[in-house]
């Protein structure tokens, strides 16, 4: 047995427990498969689950189903990687978008002490080791873009750059606000797929939520292809502009956007630091490079 494990004891049930978890590879755990392995009721394996989570090896992720803490990590390395790890098992199909993706990718800085869990199933919000975990319904249709990131050996899904984007920005709240969320894309902007991009856009069919990152791109000033520019400006119509931010415009707010139809009501100081923000990032990666 290697230090690791000798350095939180354990009762001989609560060993066979995490060797075998640790043996095959595993990492979740039911009430049941405790009972099963151990040749002992359910009331009884609730005693050696209970236990194990007084000291640091186990973590309630579901009703009944539990996550092994990594021995290499110890106790105490329950961060925002460990809580990804279990707040993805509260619901199937799900990922993990807005504010947190974008933390996750370093398009935002601010610091989150909110998971935003998307899925089409209804579930209540809860709360996992002091982190409140939001839950965010999106209709079926709308739930593409995501893929398989590693968190200290646990696999979830997170959206992908580009649909983190688009979410952002089309629930500026859920991404710490317009500001935060324009930031969000010019930070991003130099590491998107534009066609795949413009793609999602397609596929979402909202014509003002294209109209309104048609304007985000040109306020960032991100190099994008001249081709999905065009692509984007094709949705540009209807009876109505689209809006950007609340009904009642901010006494500085830009206004009215004639190239995309789009009122921006957002506060102009607001918008400010994400001015030009994918060209200068731009500016930076080539410099780099030089």
């Amino acid at each position: 047995m290697n230090s690791a494990f000798q350095t939180r004891s354990l009762s001989a049930h609560e060993g066979r427990v995490v060797l075998s978890l640790a043996e095959h590879g595993r990492r979740e755990i039911r009430r049941q498969d405790v009972a099963s392995l151990l040749g002992i009721t359910l009331k009884a394996a609730d005693h050696v689950i209970h236990s194990l989570r007084r000291k640091g090896w186990l973590e309630r992720a579901s009703w009944g189903r539990y996550l092994l803490i990594p021995p290499d990590q110890g106790p105490d390395a329950l961060g925002e990687s460990n809580l990804l790890a279990l707040a993805s098992r509260i619901v199937e199909p799900y990922y993990f978008g807005y504010g947190t993706a974008a933390a996750h990718y370093g398009f935002t800085t601010q610091v989150r002490n909110v998971i935003w869990l998307v899925t089409p199933v209804h579930r209540r919000d809860r709360r996992l080791l002091d982190v409140d975990v939001r839950i965010v319904n999106q209709s079926p249709h709308r739930l593409f873009g995501y893929t398989d990131v590693d968190v200290y050996g646990y696999a979830v899904k997170m959206s992908d750059h580009e649909k983190t984007v688009i979410d952002c920005l089309d629930r500026p709240k859920l991404a710490g606000g317009i500001a935060e969320a324009a930031i969000i894309l010019g930070s991003a902007s130099g590491r998107l797929n534009w066609q795949r991009f413009a793609d999602y856009l397609d596929r979402i069919d909202s014509r003002a939520l294209t109209q309104r990152a048609g304007w985000y791109v040109d306020h960032v000033q991100a190099e994008i292809p001249t081709v999905v520019r065009n692509r984007l400006r094709k949705h540009v119509g209807g009876d109505r502009p689209a809006i950007i931010g609340p009904k009642k415009p901010a006494p500085d707010a830009p206004g009215y956007d004639a190239n995309w139809r789009v009122l921006v009501h957002a506060s102009g100081a607001e918008l400010k630091a994400s001015a030009g923000l994918g060209r200068r990032h731009t500016l930076k990666r080539k410099q780099a490079l030089c």
